[in-house]
């Protein structure tokens, strides 16, 4: 593990680590300090090519391995992953900047998926009619892909590649893994526990980079799938050029998710389900509530609340013994996005009610407190966009069918809430609104590792989904034998 911030991260490939044949490197940062923990090669096509040949020599013995077999290193690992949590979450908290919890929670939902792959074996089973016709019988069977890729976020360093490692390699695929080159210490050590359960050398190779990196991997003959999780506009032109080549992508993109306040609803639950939704991890999650629709009479009231609480959340490094509210954004870049669309929201008419660019704060790291923006109309930028990070916009609404109308406009369609005591309302809500994935008083409704995480409209491009039934039918392949004897 690369310790300092002149060391450089390595590449996996055959299952040795080894130093990458960049000429570009990235700086990884510590957000809660400023200060550069490690550097990451920017590979280019050459990487690409020696890791996915890896992976290639390694499939056809992975794939005729039992899938018993495959399952069984999986439950090793999900040993190792509860052995490792705290130090897992330390190394979260490090590199990203998520509270010592946040963290904790990442790991924990990830281990979830490694849990759901150990019963792998009974969904390959497969299917088989016996006298399908006279003196006739059918079996269908499910066979893994070949080489599959994954390219993940920075968000989610250690979780999301948990939504593909395990299901992909317990079918029987090898597999190129990409983290962010933001956050790719957190992948390192998954991939060390990965072989220390008992992975074959070739089955699982790490690579980092930017385009040019995601470029090589998707259109290199040998991939035959995938996996991404990003910004609609990267989901969106990997899946085109993914497609296009006919392999099968699966892409996750951007959020805009809405939060809906009907007036009869309990209002410390809402209060306290739209700050969890809003300013956990910082806002940099695609589950993240960032508009807020308090319905009808009974605004005024849930806005002054709201403002005062979000005003007292603690916002501070993640990095000391302390445990904030809040940690800081990724990077400079992206707190002075979040800032820009607060200056963007004054201009166009709104008002800030809570303004986290008054905090002040001890560290050179990239902190940020939490803002709320109220007067909000549907067609200012803060509004439609995706922000990424600690801002609530306030898009208040006359009645229900307004409020559904609002989140439909977005494009998106990734998650939604409604906070009511109304059985007929929340049932309207969960028939009308057009988001994958719905809390009805609960504030983030991410599924857990046996339900897919499924997006809709321009927050997921694809047919199957990541995590549960979908992820297996994603990674397989079905093949029927009709048979006479």
């Amino acid at each position: 593990m690369p310790d300092g911030g002149d060391a450089v991260v390595p590449v996996l490939i055959g299952g040795r680590w080894e130093e990458a044949r960049a000429t570009r490197w990235a700086d990884v940062f510590n957000p809660s300090r400023g200060v550069r923990i490690a550097r990451t090669p920017l590979c280019g096509a050459d990487d690409v090519n020696r890791a996915v040949t890896a992976a290639a020599g390694a499939f056809p013995a992975w794939a005729e391995t039992p899938a018993v077999e495959r399952a069984r290193v999986m439950f090793r690992l999900r040993e190792l992953l509860v052995r490792e949590q705290e130090a897992l979450a330390s190394l979260v908290s490090r590199e990203h900047g998520k509270t010592r919890s946040e963290a904790r929670a990442g790991v924990q939902r990830g281990i979830e998926v490694v849990e759901f792959a150990c019963g792998l074996p009974s969904l390959l089973a497969g299917d088989h009619v016996q006298n399908l016709a006279p003196g006739i019988d059918c079996t269908a069977v499910r066979h893994p892909l070949g080489v599959c890729v994954g390219i993940t976020p920075f968000n989610f360093p250690v979780m999301v590649p948990l939504w593909m490692l395990p299901v992909a390699l317990t079918c029987g695929n090898t597999f190129v893994l990409k983290p962010s080159e933001k956050t790719p210490l957190s992948a390192i050590r998954l991939a060390e526990l990965f072989h220390e359960a008992g992975l074959p050398d070739g089955v699982l190779n790490v690579v980092h980079g930017d385009q040019e990196c995601v470029t090589a991997l998707v259109t290199h003959p040998q991939v035959q799938a995938i996996s991404f999780v990003g910004s609609t506009r990267v989901a969106q032109a990997v899946h085109e050029l993914g497609t296009r080549l006919g392999k099968r992508v699966q892409a996750g993109g951007g959020a805009k998710n809405h939060l809906l306040v009907l007036p009869d609803a309990d209002l410390e639950v809402a209060l306290s389900g739209v700050l969890a939704s809003a300013f956990g991890c910082a806002g940099e999650r695609c589950m993240a509530g960032s508009v807020v629709a308090p319905i009808g009479n009974g605004a005024d009231e849930f806005v002054e609340r709201l403002c005062e609480r979000v005003g007292a959340l603690t916002v501070g490094p993640t990095d000391t013994g302390d445990e904030p509210d809040m940690g800081p954004v990724i990077s400079s870049e992206a707190r002075d996005r979040v800032v820009g669309y607060l200056a963007g929201a004054e201009m166009e008419g709104a008002r800030v009610c809570a303004d986290g660019r008054r905090r002040q704060f001890d560290t050179n790291g990239f902190l940020l407190g939490p803002s709320v923006v109220d007067a909000v109309e549907p067609t200012m930028r803060v509004a439609r966009e995706e922000v990424f990070g600690p801002l609530l916009a306030v898009l208040r609404a006359p009645d229900l069918e307004t409020a559904l109308s609002g989140g439909a406009a977005s494009g998106f369609g990734n998650g939604a809430v409604l906070f009511t005591r109304s059985g007929p309302a929340a049932r309207e809500f969960a028939r009308r609104f057009p988001a994958g994935m719905l809390g009805i008083n609960v504030g983030v409704p991410a599924p857990m590792a046996w339900f897919p995480f499924a997006g809709w409209n321009r927050s997921f491009f694809g047919d199957l989904h990541m995590q549960g039934v979908e992820g297996m039918q994603f990674y397989t392949r079905q093949q029927v034998i009709m048979a006479r004897w």
